[in-house]
C-alpha cells in the first residue's frame, strides 16, 4: 500500500497547522534535553575504546550512554530538518543561526559510531572474502584482527571457534591489522572531539537554545495557523526531482564496471558516482521528518519507503567502508599482498554499493507502479 500523504489541493483533507510544527518541535525538542540528561549521568561513558574492549565501565551504563548519544543525535537532526522544510514558518534569525549548529551536533555525535560500524563492516567482509567463517557483525572486533579466536554459531552442530588469523591469507590478516589500527585512532579522535564538543560554550549555547524550545517556538505571526501541506509536498517533491536524476538505468544492473574506474586511484577526492545518491539520502530523510510532522509525531507504516530508506543507509555505509579500505590501500611502503587484499575489499564493497543501488530502485520502481 502507498503511503497516504495528506494532499494540499485535497479539499476533503484535514488541514495541518502551524501549531502542530510547533507541538513536533517542542517534543523534539524534550528528547533532546532528556537524552542529554541521561548521557550526563552515565558519564558519557560511551566511548574511548569499543564496548566490547572497555574495562571499568559497566556494560548497562555503556549501553544507556551510547542510546543516550544516538538519541541526542537523532533529536537534533529531527529539529534541523524541520528548520529547513518549515523555515517560511519561523523566525529567521533564530532558524538560521540553529540549523548549522543542531548539524554540527549532530555530525560530531556520529564519528564515534561511524568508525567503529566501519571497521565492523570491513572486517567482516575480510573474512568472508579470505574463506573464513562468516561471523555475526556485532562479534567481528578488534580481537578478531589480533588473532584471538572467535565463537560462532554452527548450524549443524555445537558452537566453534573461527579460524584464528593464521588461518586468514597473510595478506587478509594484515590489511585488517592496518585498518584496526587506522579506524581504532579515528575512533578515538572521534571520541574526544566528541567530548570537547559536549563541554564547550558552542554546545552550552545550543542546548540552551533547545530548552528553550522545549517551552517557546518562534513562529512567525502568521504560522500558527498557517497549513503545513504545501511545504511538506515541496519537500516530497524536491526527493522526487532528485530521485529522477539519478542514473537509475545503470542502478537497474547489479553490477556497474564504471563504479570502480575511481576506487585506487592516487585521488583521494570521493567517489562522483555517490555524490548525489547521498544527497537522496537527505532529503527522504527531511520527507520522513515532514510527514512526522503532519501525522503528530508518528510516521505512517510504508514498507516501500523503509525498504528504500534501508537501502539508501547501506549505500552510505559501504560507500564510505570502500573509502576507507582504499585510503588503507594508500598507505606507504604496505606489503604487496596486503596492498592487494584491501584492492579486493575495496571492489567488494564497491559491490555492495551496487547492490544497494539495485535495491533502491527496485523498492522505488515498485512504490510509483503503487501509488495511485
Amino acid at each position: 500500500m502507498a503511503q497516504q500523504h495528506l494532499d494540499p489541493k485535497d479539499p476533503a483533507a484535514e488541514v495541518v497547522t502551524g501549531d502542530a510544527l510547533a507541538a513536533y518541535l517542542r517534543t523534539q525538542a524534550t528528547e533532546f534535553l532528556r537524552a542529554l540528561r541521561l548521557h550526563r549521568e552515565t558519564g558519557g561513558a560511551g566511548g574511548g575504546a569499543p564496548a566490547r574492549d572497555r574495562s571499568g565501565v559497566g556494560e548497562n551504563g555503556a549501553k544507556e550512554s551510547v542510546d543516550a548519544a544516538r538519541a541526542l543525535r537523532r533529536s537534533a537532526r529531527r529539529i534541523s530538518g524541520s528548520l529547513h522544510t518549515f523555515r517560511p514558518l519561523l523566525d529567521p534569525g533564530w532558524s538560521e543561526e540553529m540549523r548549522p549548529e543542531l548539524a554540527w551536533l549532530s555530525g560530531t555525535l556520529g564519528l564515534e559510531h561511524a568508525c567503529e560500524a566501519r571497521l565492523d563492516r570491513l572486517l567482516l567482509a575480510l573474512h568472508r572474502l579470505s574463506g573464513a567463517a562468516v561471523l555475526p557483525a556485532q562479534a567481528i572486533d578488534a580481537a578478531v584482527a589480533a588473532g584471538a579466536p572467535v565463537a560462532v554459531k554452527n548450524t549443524s552442530g555445537p558452537a566453534t571457534a573461527a579460524p584464528e588469523r593464521g588461518n586468514l591469507t597473510v595478506g587478509a590478516a594484515k590489511a585488517g591489522a592496518l585498518l584496526e589500527r587506522q579506524l581504532t585512532l579515528a575512533r578515538t579522535r572521534a571520541h574526544s572531539t566528541a567530548l570537547q564538543a559536549l563541554g564547550s560554550s558552542r554546545f552550552h549555547a545550543v542546548a540552551d537554545k533547545v530548552a528553550v524550545l522545549a517551552s517557546e517556538v518562534p513562529l512567525t505571526p502568521g504560522a500558527p495557523t498557517a497549513d503545513l501541506r504545501p511545504l511538506a509536498a515541496a519537500a516530497e517533491e524536491r526527493l522526487t526531482d532528485a530521485i529522477v536524476a539519478l542514473p537509475l538505468v545503470v542502478a537497474g544492473h547489479p553490477y556497474n564496471a564504471e563504479a570502480l574506474v575511481h576506487g585506487l586511484s592516487p585521488d583521494p577526492a570521493p567517489h562522483p558516482q555517490d555524490g548525489p545518491w547521498h544527497q537522496v539520502r537527505l532529503l527522504l530523510r527531511l520527507h520522513r521528518y515532514a510527514q512526522e510532522t503532519l501525522h503528530g509525531g508518528k510516521l505512517p507504516v510504508d514498507a516501500r519507503l523503509l525498504t528504500a530508506g534501508q537501502a539508501l543507509n547501506r549505500h552510505r555505509d559501504a560507500s564510505e567502508a570502500a573509502a576507507a579500505a582504499a585510503q588503507a590501500a594508500r598507505t606507504p611502503r604496505i606489503a604487496p599482498a596486503t596492498a592487494y587484499a584491501l584492492g579486493v575489499l575495496h571492489a567488494d564493497q564497491r559491490h555492495e554499493v551496487e547492490a544497494a543501488r539495485y535495491a533502491f530502485q527496485q523498492a522505488w520502481q515498485m512504490q510509483t507502479v503503487s501509488a495511485p
